[in-house]
């Protein structure tokens, strides 16, 4: 599991991870746990797209520099981990109309969804054979085109999506189907071999953290550089 997130770390075009296992095997602390391992990125401040200020093109409209305009204003921070849920509409997904700002002005503007939010990160869906089939079609030809096209409600936009898409489930939940399980670049099972003494252990850290996030960082940080 742990070679797989990394492999796709080093090469996004492999084309994602589903991760098979029953409950306690560690399967979201293992996908939530790369992101610390992951080198930060600059970001233009504000872009809801995560355009990077060193691109020269398929900048995002807001991004896009205008003459006489000066540079954007950039920041760096951590590769986002965006978790997916079950219930998501496809609206929440792609993005849609705004319609605050429709009422309000009678313009149409475009509302970024998550995958926008997603742009060179990790999307994370727990419980990815739960998720509408629809949904799922959606996101992988998201991931693998590398852009998100956006046609709906008078409405033509499309925006770079390239994002790491990084799925698990519990086959006892009933699996996906074998035309989505395909598209995935890797599948892994994970089987728990913990003992009950290194589930004890787990708790502990768990319960020492709440206790003092701050020194249990500090602790481990030596481990986890």
């Amino acid at each position: 599991m742990k070679r797989a997130l990394l492999l796709n770390a080093v090469n996004p075009k492999i084309g994602g991870v589903l991760v098979r296992g029953k409950k306690g095997t560690a399967k979201s602390t293992a996908v939530r746990s790369l992101a610390a391992l992951l080198p930060e990125v600059s970001v233009v401040q504000g872009c809801p797209y995560n355009c990077s200020p060193e691109e020269r093109q398929g900048l995002c409209a807001r991004c896009e520099p205008q003459a006489g305009e000066v540079q954007p204003v950039t920041v760096v921070r951590q590769i986002p981990i965006i978790d997916l849920p079950v219930g998501a509409t496809e609206d929440r997904l792609v993005g849609s109309l705004d319609i605050e700002e429709a009422i309000k002005t009678g313009n149409r503007v475009f509302e970024p969804g998550l995958i926008a939010a997603t742009h060179r990160g990790i999307l994370y869906i727990d419980e990815v054979n739960l998720l509408n089939d629809h949904l799922v079609d959606i996101l992988l030809d998201a991931a693998a085109m590398g852009r998100n096209y956006v046609e709906r409600e008078g409405i033509s936009i499309t925006h770079r999506s390239e994002f790491i898409l990084v799925g698990t489930m519990n086959p006892e939940e009933g699996d996906l189907r074998p035309q989505l399980l395909d598209r995935f670049g890797l599948a892994v099972e994970v089987e728990s071999r913990f003992t009950p003494e290194e589930r004890q252990q787990v708790v502990k850290r768990r319960i020492a953290y709440e206790a003092d996030p701050q020194s249990f960082m500090a602790e481990w940080n030596h481990a986890e550089q």
